[in-house]
């Protein structure tokens, strides 16, 4: 069976354990690597469920009980709403949606909503809402809108969050003292001096020590703190709250959940249809968003575990929104709380080792067992200690990692109204309000572009920072005709973006002062400016001036902005003493400060990175990182001779020791291209290699030809198309067996029996500037996949 490779979340990818070293094959054999790979045989369906699929559940229901009934608490539903919820999201989620180890159930940031529709409507209609926001969600499922959701501003997502988490804790403030919560944010603060003075000691009493288990649980130190962080903290804390409330006698209101021959269904919400419009249209964004979000974020937890459990697939996001909606249906038809993925648990699921679905659709059958079992257990919890928790998460959504985040991105405006707008107008409301303050700050940076002209040294320098458009065209003209008649003159490009009329007025300044004899040099220009210095012959065309950008990393170079042309030696050196000087000026005082911490401090790279010695591969630049992470091994194709073969070269061997025990990188991963010269010279030469030092060096590669040509081994592909040729077949085989030679080194042996280090394989299409990462295709048993990297877009961080 072959593999594929197939488009994937670029950190959810692991290597699959590969097979026996490849040994030496025949010149027939080699002869008939091109043929085209067999079909791949559909793999054989049987429902199996793994034992960290049957761990990982127990873990999630004990961490979901509690949970779901304190939430079920603070919207003023009926308890037995979220054990309804939680259980649809489990079993009709957890087996439809498009993230296989997302945990849905009631959730946090649904609170708020739920509780303001109780209010208005009561609770069947808002069943009946939570009925119609899961046929909205299905619609924009089967519109495969999804990915929309990604675009809304991560300002006002936690902003959002944090402002629900604001109402949830100051609510359940009220509870916790021993009172009732108010309709609003505002009433609760200002019903809270006279909570304050009528306080219940044994609610204040319970609540104080579920908190202080809460948060004192995953804190215990020694070997005897890991075995007991086993037991989640949520369960703990109620437990250990119900248990010294009943020991003790006190009297104090406890859950209280009626005969479910009573429990109430879905009913038609009624009353001014643009109020009943707007709940729904409110439901179905919180939940959408959440969810969506909170997919993306598992699909980062599964890429940080180690080995084979990162072997899960991308979540399809719109799957997964038709996965919710039809839980929303379901819920909402059987009177439970509105269903969305749930941060907590789903980092639970994924944390315990979980590596399926089932995992997910297990927790739900718990819940349903609990839920019809455990009645009388569950009718001694103090609604207090539900309340303490509760309130504890509610305090958590206010993250200062958020905080943190959107000052450094000068967001905290967004942000903050987002913020206030939820606590005040309600989640709708606040989250308009923050969208227009995003789209402002947007425009008002788009439209804020500082130009300043100075004279050093006979030299006139026009700076222009920020985004050049049609606003900024007058003010550029009076800094641009400042500069002399015949003068030197340099224009700083310190932005992004240009549009048509910036550019055409910056490229007749720069005809009309050069043919008055003066002299124009342009950097930071992204559009193929001529610049001084520069040979523009007719064989290689205007060349864009190596300019260091401020993209993802200190000193990155953006893509085309460093592309240098032929001219001999002279031109060669002439290019590189002036690429130098540019980057003297322009890019060392940005990395000055942070290559001092470096110099300092010493290097910390995560990650060991071993590709070709081509020159077409920039590594800083396809993988967007700066100084300091990454330690990074070049040779000619990307080749990892095996231990006892080295022929006298033992540097890649050092590296791989230097990089494991010293560094103690968390990862390696071995990088090929397409178009690769050495791969090319395996095949032209085949197993009889050259004498030659580059001959000696490519036999370190017969093991991939060899493999390539081994019918009976599973062949390596790409996702979405077939290799172009033989050469690159060989050149994708060639990383899985160069991950193979990382193996059979010891220091690499050690660190993956100890789950310290992960392997990666990459491989990097340079005519389609495409990156792809090896994988293995969902259901599948043997073979690799290199699956395509989608764009940034699609990788935002979730709340």
């Amino acid at each position: 069976m072959s593999s594929a490779c197939v488009p994937t979340h670029p950190e959810s990818l692991g290597l699959a354990q590969a097979g026996a070293r490849a040994g030496a094959t025949s010149p027939q054999h080699i002869k008939g690597a091109d043929r085209p790979p067999n079909p791949p045989t559909p793999p054989r369906r049987r429902f199996r469920i793994e034992g960290a699929d049957l761990s990982a559940s127990v873990s999630v229901f004990l961490i979901a009980l509690p949970l779901s009934l304190g939430i079920a608490l603070a919207t003023g539903a009926p308890l037995q709403a979220g054990l309804v919820a939680a259980a649809v999201g489990g079993l009709v989620a957890g087996r439809l949606g498009g993230c296989p180890l997302q945990v849905s159930g009631p959730a946090a940031g649904l609170t708020v909503v739920t509780a303001d529709l109780i209010h208005r409507y009561g609770w069947q209609a808002t069943c009946g809402i939570t009925v119609l926001a899961g046929l909205a969600q299905l619609g924009l499922g089967c519109l495969r809108v999804a990915r929309t959701a990604l675009a809304v501003s991560p300002a006002v997502v936690h902003g959002m969050l944090a402002g629900i988490g604001v109402t949830i804790a100051v609510a359940q403030l009220h509870i916790v003292l021993g009172g009732n919560p108010q309709s609003s944010v505002l009433a609760n603060v200002r019903a809270l001096p006279a909570q304050l003075a009528n306080l219940h000691p044994a609610a204040v009493a319970m609540s104080a020590l579920t908190l202080a288990l809460l948060f004192g649980w995953p804190r215990i130190p020694g070997r005897a703190g890991r075995v007991l962080r086993t037991v989640p903290a949520a369960l703990v804390a109620v437990a250990g709250a119900t248990a010294t409330a009943s020991l003790t006698g006190l009297t104090l209101p406890r859950v209280d959940l009626p005969s479910w021959s009573s429990h109430a269904l879905a009913g038609l919400p009624e009353g001014p249809v643009l109020g009943i419009v707007a709940a729904v249209l409110t439901t179905t964004l919180v939940c959408g968003v959440q969810s969506l979000l909170g997919a993306v974020a598992v699909d980062k937890l599964v890429a940080g575990r180690p080995g084979p459990q990162s072997r899960v697939g991308r979540s399809d996001l719109d799957r997964e929104l038709l996965g919710q909606g039809a839980a929303n249906i379901v819920s909402g038809a059987l009177g439970g709380l509105p269903v969305a993925g749930v941060a907590v648990r789903s980092s639970a699921n994924v944390q315990s080792g979980a590596v399926s679905r089932n995992s997910t659709m297990l927790h739900g059958v718990f819940v349903v067992v609990a839920a019809l079992l455990m009645v009388p257990f569950l009718d001694l919890i103090p609604l207090a200690s539900l309340a303490a928790l509760v309130m504890a998460v509610g305090i958590q959504m206010v993250s200062l990692h958020h905080i943190r985040t959107v000052t450094r991105h000068r967001e905290v405006a967004v942000y903050v109204v987002t913020t206030l707008g939820v606590v005040i107008l309600g989640v709708l409301g606040g989250v308009l309000l923050g969208v227009a303050v995003a789209v402002a700050v947007a425009l008002h940076r788009l439209a804020r572009t500082r130009i300043t002209h100075e004279e050093q040294g006979g030299v006139h320098r026009v700076h222009v920072r920020g985004q050049l458009t049609f606003l900024a065209v007058p003010r550029l003209s009076r800094a641009l005709h400042l500069v002399p008649q015949g003068a030197p003159a340099v224009v700083e490009l310190d932005g992004s973006f240009m549009d048509h009329a910036a550019y055409e007025s910056l490229r007749d300044w720069r005809r009309a002062h050069i043919s008055q004899g003066g002299s124009a040099e342009l950097t930071g220009c992204r559009v193929g400016v001529r610049s001084p210095g520069y040979d523009h012959g007719p064989e290689h065309g205007p060349r864009p001036e190596p300019r260091a950008g401020h993209g993802h990393g200190p000193g990155l170079v953006r893509p085309g902005l460093a592309r240098w042309g032929g001219g001999g030696a002279a031109g060669t050196g002439h290019e590189l003493a002036q690429g130098i000087g540019l980057f003297q000026r322009d890019t060392a005082p940005l990395v000055r400060e942070e290559l001092a911490r470096l110099a300092r401090e010493g290097q910390r790279p995560s990650q060991l990175f071993l590709t070709c010695a081509d020159s077409r591969l920039v590594t800083s630049m396809i993988t967007s990182s700066g100084p300091g992470d990454l330690f990074v091994v070049r040779n000619v194709g990307n080749l990892v001779p095996l231990p006892g073969e080295e022929n006298g070269d033992d540097s890649v061997a050092a590296a791989i020791e230097y990089a494991v025990d010293v560094l103690k990188v968390r990862s390696i991963t071995v990088c090929g291209h397409s178009g690769c010269g050495a791969m090319q010279a395996l095949l032209s030469s085949g197993a009889e290699g050259g004498t030659s030092p580059l001959g000696r060096w490519l036999r370190h590669g017969l093991p991939s030809l060899a493999r390539l040509a081994d019918d009976g081994r599973p062949g390596v592909r790409l996702a979405g198309r077939a290799a172009a040729d033989t050469a690159e077949r060989l050149c994708l085989t060639n990383v899985v067996q160069q991950l193979e030679h990382l193996r059979a080194h010891d220091s690499v042996a050690r660190a993956l029996g100890a789950g310290e280090l992960e392997l990666h394989g990459m491989y990097f299409h340079v005519g389609e500037a495409q990156a792809y990462l090896l994988g293995r295709p969902e259901g599948e048993e043997e073979g690799e996949v290199f699956e395509g990297v989608p764009g940034a877009e699609e990788l935002r961080s979730p709340a």
